[in-house]
């Protein structure tokens, strides 16, 4: 008990450690999807707490048995781990129920982790904690964690981003201080996890900037469709970093893809994301 006490007792917002489970039966709880009638607008607590308040679960990029293989390569079942922007994900809950019960989940929306907690309590396991946190401004101890993760949060951020080559500065600023929170609270081996549609060339200049001691690399996930996960570790960055990609398959792009493939929200997402 020493260990999840030394990971979870010191934030200083608000949240409850209640227990988690998994409850859906076969896919999500609730299919009704609520894009937004302006870009802006994802962009905008207001819009998600209205959301949250009438949608039970929406699981962006596919669910955790799709990618689960993969946080087993770089997340040990002792790790403590921070989830961002949890919404009405059921990702942390099924990484609580696969072992990793030291883990917090967070969220922006009041709504989202009240709906959460009262769900995760009802199921009757302890351990998990969530709670209301501002992925800009985390309150969290340096080094606290050994994993922070976040599923289709940085692809909210590049949402009317402008050209993907060269976003906009509002876009760089958002998506700069999301990475600088994760990287403080992280230990000096953490790992940070992102489940994205966004492609590398566009996230390898976010992620090996100057002033993260990371470097990234990723993963590919999904059958008729790739999602891709990254991960980057802290003390890895090399001072020969290379500024060059690999060249990654046309069959990537946004004009190829097939949209029946693809939950209908995340075709949207990812057409708003790359398509400017």
């Amino acid at each position: 008990m020493g260990e999840r006490e030394e990971c979870m007792d010191d934030e200083k917002g608000d949240g409850d450690r209640v227990g988690c489970e998994d409850t859906r039966e076969g896919g999500r709880a609730c299919s009704h999807g609520m894009p937004p009638h302006t870009l802006e607008a994802y962009l905008e607590p207001a819009y998600w707490n209205e959301r949250f308040s009438v949608e039970e679960h929406y699981e962006w990029f596919k669910d955790y048995l799709h990618f689960r293989h993969l946080v087993h390569e770089h997340v040990n079942i002792s790790d403590c781990v921070l989830e961002l922007g949890c919404g009405n994900s059921n990702l942390s809950e099924d990484m609580y129920k696969d072992g990793f019960t030291h883990i917090t989940s967070t969220d922006l929306s009041p709504v989202a982790i009240k709906a959460k907690q009262d769900r995760c309590a009802a199921m009757g396991l302890d351990g998990m904690t969530i709670a209301i946190a501002d992925m800009f401004d985390l309150p969290f101890s340096d080094g606290k964690f050994d994993a922070v993760i976040e599923k289709g949060v940085m692809d909210v951020l590049f949402v009317n981003s402008g050209n993907p080559w060269n976003p906009s500065l509002k876009t760089k600023e958002r998506v700069t201080a999301m990475l600088r929170e994760a990287h403080r609270v992280l230990k000096p081996r953490g790992v940070f996890i992102s489940i994205a549609f966004g492609q590398p060339h566009f996230r390898r200049p976010f992620f090996e900037a100057i002033g993260f001691s990371w470097s990234m690399q990723y993963a590919t996930f999904g059958d008729n469709f790739h999602y891709f996960l990254y991960t980057l570790r802290k003390g890895t960055k090399k001072l020969d970093v290379a500024s060059t990609l690999p060249p990654v398959e046309d069959k990537l792009a946004i004009a190829d893809l097939v949209q029946e493939h693809m939950d209908n929200e995340d075709y949207l997402l990812s057409a708003l994301i790359e398509s400017d």
